[in-house]
């Protein structure tokens, strides 16, 4: 004789996860209506609990994520329309920046400095890999034909002018013995400038390539960020075209050396071939058998 209203209450869900997506924290909130103003104002409030509830999380978020029913224009961050919740052009990621401080974020790069630099580029919402897995060989972008000579065998690459390897190298040009990074770090803030400024020509190629709305620079020498980051932010500025660089917003996140086993341990690729012995070619598969039938 009785059931359920289902249009009586909606509740929303939020968490918290870390970048391999495990969950560390979810809240939820039963709101009343499913209008725009109401639902985005309970999602900024739910964004601001789960940030004050898990530690670090404010200094550690990336930016907020959006899961909703309809035609969301991936670029502008705006609901266009929902036959759901009946929503027409409402802007999404607008009010929640504002309301959060954090970017919306659907496009970004991930730039990691130390001995080597690399790179990785999540684009509309989607890790990209390119055709074979070799997107994001930010290092080995060629800035300077004549510049020094790269572990690639190249030369002028980003990583031999803005790596580890090109600090120590204008400092001993410069007649200043050392060996190691830390060393360094307290002897030249010239050579982290000069690198700095190599970095950043390269983040304005990145910025006029695919127009991210964050690049994220990390790794072991993102602890450096106090001597190499003034000159990485002028040389963006001033190197990247229209308002390229104003559309980013610049993070360093220093990390500690696991960072790479964590990368690892993340990964959701897996083999569906048996590795073969150490050494032994991986047999290529020949034409399919004729079976007689035109093909």
């Amino acid at each position: 004789m009785l059931r359920l209203n289902p249009g009586n209450h909606v509740v929303l869900s939020a968490v918290v996860t870390d970048m391999a997506a495990d969950i560390l924290a979810r809240v939820e909130e039963p709101i009343g209506d499913p209008t725009p103003r109401t639902a985005l104002s309970a999602a900024a409030n739910l964004t601001r609990r789960l940030l004050s509830e898990v530690p670090e999380a404010a200094d550690r978020a990336l930016g907020v994520g959006v899961g909703v029913s309809g035609h969301v224009d991936p670029g502008t961050g705006l609901f266009r329309y929902s036959s759901l919740l009946d929503w027409d052009q409402v802007d999404v990621a607008g009010p929640l920046h504002e309301a959060t401080s954090l970017p919306v974020v659907d496009t970004f790069a991930v730039v990691t400095v130390g001995p080597g630099i690399g790179c990785g580029f999540f684009l509309d919402g989607a890790l990209f890999s390119g055709a074979t897995g070799l997107a994001g060989e930010f290092g080995h972008l060629p800035l300077d034909p004549a510049g020094p000579l790269c572990r690639c065998g190249r030369r002028g690459c980003v990583e031999a002018l803005a790596g580890d390897r090109a600090v120590l190298r204008h400092l001993r040009d410069a007649g200043v013995t050392c060996t190691t990074i830390e060393e360094a770090a307290h002897l030249a803030h010239a050579a982290f400038a000069e690198a700095g400024a190599a970095l950043g020509r390269g983040l304005a190629g990145l910025c006029n390539l695919l127009n991210p709305r964050m690049i994220v620079v990390a790794g072991e020498g993102a602890a450096a960020h106090d001597l190499f980051g003034p000159a990485m932010s002028q040389a963006l500025q001033a190197h990247a075209f229209s308002d390229a660089a104003l559309d980013c917003s610049l993070r360093v996140d220093p990390v500690p050396h696991d960072l790479w086993a964590w990368g690892a341990s993340s990964s959701t690729t897996r083999w569906t071939v048996p590795c073969p012995e150490p050494w032994e070619a991986i047999p290529r598969p020949g034409p399919p058998a004729p079976t007689g039938r035109p093909t």
